[in-house]
C-alpha cells in the first residue's frame, strides 16, 4: 500500500493521518473489540510508513482509547471499544470552556427527551419500571438541607439517564445521556439546587409520576405531551435558579 496521504488531510500531522488510516481499516474489515490488529512489522509494510510513525499512531489511538495494548504472553494491540463514560468526559472537554447555560441544554432536551419516552412507551421492562419508580420515591419529600436538595436535584436527573439508556438508538441515548450529565455537572459547580425550590422539587416530581403511568400503559402520544410540558416547566424554573446563581456571583 502506498503512504497515507490525501488532499482532504494534508494539514494533519503523519501519525494522525495513520492512525485515521488504521481506524478506517478496522472498519474495512469488520473488526470488533477484542480483535488483534496486525504485528508492527505489518502495519509499517501495510501503510509504508516508518516505525517511529507507527507508534505514535498507536499511541494516538490508545490516547483515544480505540485500541488497547496488553504485554506478556498473547499480548499485542487490540481493538477497544471506548466506553460511554470515557466518549461522555472526552466529548465534555469540548464544551468545558464553552460556558453553556441552562437554555443551551433544554433547548436540545425539549426536541430529543419528548421523542424518546415516545419510543419507549409500553417497551419497558417491569425491573426497568421499577427502577424508575425507586428514583421517584427517592424524593418522595422535599429536602431538609441543602445538601439533600442537591441530591434531590441529582437524583431527577438521574432518572431520564436511565430512560435514555433504554433507548434502542444508540445516538438518541447518547445524546441525552450526555445532556443530563453536562446539567448535573452545572447543576454542582455552579450550585443551582441553592435556594432549595419547593416548586421544582413539587412539579417535577408530579410530571415524573404522571410519565411513570403513561409509559406503563403504552401510551405514547401522552408520554410525550407530558415530557414536552415537564422540559418546558423545567427550563423555566432552572433558568430561575440560574438567575439567583449569578445575582450571587454579580453580589460576591
Amino acid at each position: 500500500m502506498p503512504p497515507v496521504s490525501t488532499p482532504s488531510d494534508a494539514r494533519l500531522s503523519r501519525p494522525v493521518q495513520v492512525a485515521e488510516a488504521i481506524k478506517s481499516w478496522v472498519v474495512e474489515h469488520g473488526m470488533k473489540a477484542g480483535d488483534r490488529l496486525p504485528a508492527e512489522a505489518e502495519l509499517i509494510a501495510r501503510f509504508g510508513m516508518a516505525k517511529g510513525t507507527i507508534r505514535e499512531a498507536m499511541r494516538i489511538l490508545e490516547a483515544q482509547g480505540l485500541v488497547k495494548t496488553r504485554t506478556g504472553p498473547g499480548g499485542g494491540v487490540f481493538v477497544h471499544e471506548v466506553s460511554r463514560e470515557r466518549a461522555r468526559a472526552l466529548l465534555g472537554n469540548y464544551f468545558y470552556f464553552k460556558d453553556l447555560t441552562i437554555g443551551d441544554i433544554y433547548q436540545l432536551r425539549q426536541v430529543l427527551e419528548p421523542e424518546l419516552v415516545a419510543t419507549l412507551a409500553g417497551k419497558l421492562s417491569p425491573a426497568v419500571l421499577s427502577g424508575l419508580q425507586a428514583v421517584i420515591d427517592s424524593y418522595s419529600e422535599p429536602s431538609k438541607s441543602i445538601e439533600e436538595e442537591r441530591e434531590q436535584h441529582l437524583a431527577s436527573l438521574q432518572f431520564h439517564a436511565m430512560l435514555a439508556e433504554q433507548s434502542p438508538n444508540p445516538l438518541l441515548s447518547f445524546c441525552i445521556d450526555f445532556m443530563v450529565a453536562l446539567l448535573s455537572d452545572l447543576t454542582v459547580y455552579r450550585e443551582l439546587y441553592a435556594p432549595p425550590n419547593i416548586e421544582l422539587w413539587k412539579k417535577g416530581r408530579d410530571f415524573q409520576l404522571r410519565l411513570l403511568g403513561a409509559l406503563r400503559q403504552g401510551r405514547a402520544e401522552e408520554a410525550r405531551e407530558i415530557m414536552a410540558e415537564h422540559m418546558a416547566t423545567a427550563r423555566a424554573l432552572m433558568e430561575g435558579q440560574e438567575a439567583v446563581m449569578l445575582q450571587r456571583f454579580m453580589a460576591g
